[in-house]
């Protein structure tokens, strides 16, 4: 199939998903969420692992706010459900297979909810994590029950309050990556090679296990109300807006 913003392909029973938008800074549009959960249907019955990765440059930089000025300059209604990407980061982290994330340069935003939903996290020495919702009047509501549950309460807060990046090596000392090098496709491969051990059925179960010790489904109502709230707010809007024409930050008047 041919995809808009993601480039797919199926090795065995391995399937890699690169997200592909180097004209918008691989940031997140409805097409990229739609097409993602589509090739997660595809690999619900015989693939066994699932390999997220970006450009070289950026993974992914969260929400596409020159694609949200659009829609509101054309008249389409300000704030769109995020429930879609919550249940695709709900795929990833529940689904019959493992997710792997392939970090390379810069993760902020939503492309951080990606990161903390998958099984196992890889990086490159240039990898750089960061929350930046809250220079906005925004906050990663959708993110947080996924990063919560991945590197513990107090690191979560800590990185959405003070929005700046983090880097890959103290990244791997709070959990958020789980193995980093420079040469990140060697140890991308000797992972591959360990995990195509598994089989679907052991990794179903052991999933499904794993989930039910820490539930993300009874955080989604809440996750989704406080996301639509922030970014239906129209001084947030306004902010957002200005950064997208000027490159001001909402603080910088």
């Amino acid at each position: 199939m041919n995809y808009q913003t993601i480039q797919v392909r199926f090795q065995e029973s391995i399937c890699y998903i690169r997200f592909y938008r180097p004209e918008a800074n691989n940031t997140i549009n409805n097409t990229l969420i739609e097409e993602c959960l589509q090739v997660l249907e595809l690999c619900e019955e015989s693939v066994t692992i699932v390999v997220l990765e970006g450009l070289p440059e950026v993974f992914c930089f969260g929400a596409d706010f020159q694609e949200m000025r659009e829609k509101m300059a054309s008249g389409q209604e300000q704030a769109q459900s995020p429930e879609p990407l919550y249940d695709l980061w709900l795929k990833l982290s529940t689904g019959p297979y493992i997710t792997i994330s392939h970090v390379r340069g810069k993760a902020n935003a939503g492309g951080v909810g990606f990161i903390a939903a998958s099984d196992i996290v890889i990086a490159d020495q240039t990898a750089q994590f960061s929350l930046s919702e809250l220079l906005f009047g925004l906050f990663p509501a959708c993110v947080l029950p996924f990063l919560v549950r991945r590197i513990g309460f107090q690191k979560a807060h800590y990185l959405t309050l003070m929005t700046q990046p983090v880097l890959v090596q103290e990244a791997l000392l709070w959990g958020l990556v789980d193995a980093y090098d420079a040469q990140s496709e060697t140890v991308l491969r000797k992972h591959l090679l360990r995990l195509r051990r598994l089989n679907k059925t052991a990794i179903l179960r052991y999933k499904r296990f794993m989930n039910e010790l820490n539930d993300l489904r009874h955080c989604k109502a809440l996750a989704l109300a406080s996301n639509q709230e922030v970014f239906s707010d129209d001084h947030n809007l306004k902010g957002i807006f200005r950064y997208v024409e000027t490159g001001q930050f909402p603080w910088m008047d």
